[in-house]
């Protein structure tokens, strides 16, 4: 049997590395953070549990960077829907719903990533969250910033202040209510992005997370396809 080629021992690494994203979002979101070894992590993957080490230097870091993959993708699949638009304001309307959203869909999650955030390891500068940095870099572009390298942090800490604040047990903030201070402050109509549905109603969302996680070659969905 010839070796395989460098390419393939590539894709196999990150579909690993993908694997293992995927099944820290899921069991953390199953069992809670403290609850969740990186040997059930690696189990749940169906890969060898030395090789999450190889990947990522412990649990904590593990899990912000499939945090930062799930608010990427989850971005990234509000601002791609349709019908989709150039205009800077429903982009940043969409972006920041899309932030907020995932405290009431994944509020165990989001709470587990800000309280890592905080711990000695700090904020994780990892590939995931990379790329969710320059998607919200190109939104505050797009919605007429003349100064994105300053004003994407402003928008950074003020997305991550609501999702604290939206979180803190015993004292959550409604989402609406930050929804609107957020939407004042960068001049956003109400109707834009996803407003919340009323209360007493449930919200339109797929709970099925593997689109955002490519562990296995997939054809290009078209439209009209399910999700």
């Amino acid at each position: 049997m010839s070796p395989r080629s460098a390419s393939v021992n590539e894709e196999l690494r990150r579909r690993s590395r993908e694997r293992l994203l995927h099944a820290a979002v899921e069991l953390v979101s199953e069992r809670g953070y403290d609850a969740t070894t990186l040997g059930d992590i690696a189990d749940r993957a169906g890969s060898a549990r030395g090789l999450v080490s190889y990947y990522f230097p412990g649990k904590r870091q593990l899990l912000q960077s499939a945090v930062h993959r799930l608010m990427h993708r989850t971005l990234q699949e509000a601002l791609e829907r349709e019908p989709r638009t150039e205009d800077g304001r429903e982009r940043m309307a969409r972006a920041i719903d899309a932030i907020l959203g995932l405290t009431v869909h994944h509020p165990v999650l989001m709470r587990q990533h800000m309280a890592g955030i905080l711990q000695a390891e700090g904020f994780v500068q990892c590939p995931e969250q990379q790329r969710l940095a320059e998607l919200l870099r190109d939104t505050v572009a797009r919605h007429g910033s003349a100064d994105p390298d300053t004003d994407y942090p402003m928008l950074r800490a003020l997305l991550m202040g609501a999702v604290y604040a939206a979180l803190v047990p015993g004292v959550p903030m409604p989402r609406a209510v930050l929804r609107a201070e957020l939407f004042e402050r960068y001049g956003l109509a109400w109707e834009m992005g996803a407003p919340p549905a009323p209360e007493g109603t449930d919200e339109a969302y797929d709970p099925d997370l593997s689109r955002f996680f490519a562990t296995e070659d997939r054809p290009p969905r078209t439209s009209g396809q399910p999700k």
